[in-house]
């Protein structure tokens, strides 16, 4: 799961860097922009797909001690 949402923040991180290269800002406000923009997707995407699959685990495991409690 890290990899996936690394990547992803790399293609943002890509992506704002070819926006804003096309706005001729100079290269320091570019990178310093993209790499904002990567560390903040980057991180609140962890964070949601942390709560997900903590939500999906909790339920799970509710859901086993029904299944074992029945038996």
């Amino acid at each position: 799961m890290n990899k996936i949402v690394l990547q992803f923040g790399l293609l943002i991180f890509s992506i704002s860097v070819i926006y804003y290269s096309s706005r001729n800002i100079p290269i320091e406000d570019i990178l310093l922009r993209s790499v904002i923009i990567f560390l903040t997707f980057t991180l609140l995407t962890g964070l949601i797909a942390l709560i997900f699959m903590k939500s999906i685990n909790k339920v799970s495991f509710e859901k086993n001690k029904e299944t074992n409690f029945k038996l």
